[in-house]
């Protein structure tokens, strides 16, 4: 009967520390996303695709308790100068507000007041993590500033894109939708 307790104890304690480091581990919770192959040709309304030889990746880890993202933005090859890279709350083919700067350049700085972010390359490659403060909206869209949990849910659900804008191309001339592999709406 005691070995019958003592084994009933320890299996009690091993499931006990099994189910709190499986906690610990759900509770970091941190989301790899990306937006790989951006291109023209998935931009927009109103101005709709545009063909450019411009290519681009985007790839970033949300991570929920930091309330951050970090994030790679590397692109190519853009036909006009460089102006200003930005996380966009939008399903595909749709224009949508900015959420998020991830880079900006002296002709298209970021808002007046908003926290610092990378300049732009002509090309390369932007590394750089974003705090729920860099989070600016769109109000409109129900995203206010600060609402981290907002952007982040968004970038999840496939309906945020990032997107690098160009002389040539001012509403963008690459993008591509984050975490939706199959760049389709559902």
């Amino acid at each position: 009967m005691r070995k019958l307790g003592v084994l009933f104890a320890v299996t009690f304690g091993l499931l006990a520390v099994l189910a709190v480091g499986s906690y610990a581990v759900a509770g970091d919770a941190k989301d790899n996303v990306q937006a790989p192959g951006m291109n023209g040709y998935f931009e927009g309304a109103p101005g709709g695709p545009v063909s450019s030889v411009a290519t681009g990746n985007f790839e970033a880890t949300i991570d929920d308790e930091a309330r951050e993202i970090h994030f790679t933005l590397s692109y190519s090859g853009l036909e006009g100068d460089v102006r200003q890279a930005h996380i966009h709350f939008g399903q595909r083919s749709v224009n949508g507000g900015i959420s998020i700067w991830l880079c900006e350049t002296a002709a298209n700085p970021r808002p007046v007041g908003s926290p610092d972010v990378p300049d732009c390359p002509q090309e390369g490659t932007v590394d750089f993590t974003v705090g729920a403060n860099h989070v600016l909206g769109p109000a409109g869209q129900g995203i206010a500033a600060g609402e981290f949990e907002e952007i982040a849910a968004a970038i999840r659900a496939g309906r945020a894109y990032a997107n690098v804008h160009s002389s040539k191309f001012p509403a963008g001339e690459i993008r591509a939708q984050i975490n939706d592999e199959n760049q389709r709406d559902d």
